[in-house]
């Protein structure tokens, strides 16, 4: 929220709404501390039916099979690429590849 008598920044004063360069105060309410919603950072993986996953040709590094399901997940920052994740459509086994 920005003052309308000098455009500087609204700031919170002991719940009071007040200019960081005029000291003009917002007379009509408070601030309400603003509660953040939990976020699931869970990976889930389809194990009851992995069908549903695309195919990719791709080697298993267990059994050899040329066959597995993938799926992407950001791992890391946003501005980093995304980890691949594969799992064998013989085996079952898991593994992933980082960019």
């Amino acid at each position: 929220m920005f003052c309308p008598e000098c455009g500087s920044i609204i700031v919170n004063k002991k719940g009071k709404l007040v200019c960081s360069s005029c000291g003009y105060e917002v007379k009509e309410g408070k601030i309400k501390d603003r509660q953040t919603k939990k976020v699931d950072k869970t990976v889930k993986v389809a194990k009851e039916n992995p069908e549903v996953l695309p195919k990719i040709k791709a080697k298993c590094p267990k059994c050899g099979n040329e066959e597995a399901y993938f799926w992407v997940v950001q791992t890391r920052a946003a501005d980093e690429a995304p980890t691949r994740f594969y799992k064998c459509t013989k085996c079952g086994h898991v593994w992933r590849e980082y960019d």
